[in-house]
């Protein structure tokens, strides 16, 4: 880093309260908070050139931070909570998958009828609308649930 990148330094003081407080420049601290934020640089450092303490550059550094996160969360785009959930029937001795199953491998496409065993998993989906689906499967279940997780997937 270069000196010519630090002429803003020491801060320049644009007010003095009563109380001792001083205001800085708004736009040497933004300088100073983007070069504090550059890979390898010193806090403490470029708080000495600037002539503030190094707790009060860490404040503004932290609030900074927190102000361009909450920017960001208001430009994402969320997506509007789906009411339903489309879910696909399989009959019991089906040799046919439905269409959205048949693109899976063949390894997990229905191949015998749904007996009644013991559930070896426990599938649980908790929906931007607060809407909880928690399914017991068993291994029988696999193509189902696929298609199930794919569905969501796609929302």
């Amino acid at each position: 880093m270069s000196d010519d990148e630090f002429d803003f330094l020491p801060l320049r003081v644009i007010r003095e309260c009563s109380n001792g407080k001083r205001r800085y420049d708004p736009e040497g601290k933004r300088r100073l908070i983007q070069a504090c934020l550059r890979p390898g640089a010193s806090i403490a450092g470029l708080a000495l050139r600037a002539q503030v303490n190094a707790n009060q550059l860490h404040k503004w550094i932290r609030l900074h931070e927190k102000a361009n996160s909450a920017r960001a969360a208001r430009n994402t785009v969320e997506p509007s909570p789906a009411a339903f959930v489309p879910v696909l029937a399989i009959e019991p001795g089906s040799t046919q998958p439905p269409l959205e199953l048949e693109n899976l491998p063949a390894s997990s496409s229905p191949k015998q009828p749904a007996t009644a065993s013991r559930p070896t998993a426990r599938l649980s989906a908790h929906l931007p609308n607060g809407v909880t689906v928690e399914l017991e499967c068993s291994r029988h279940d696999a193509p189902l649930v696929t298609a199930l997780i794919a569905a969501l997937g796609e929302r």
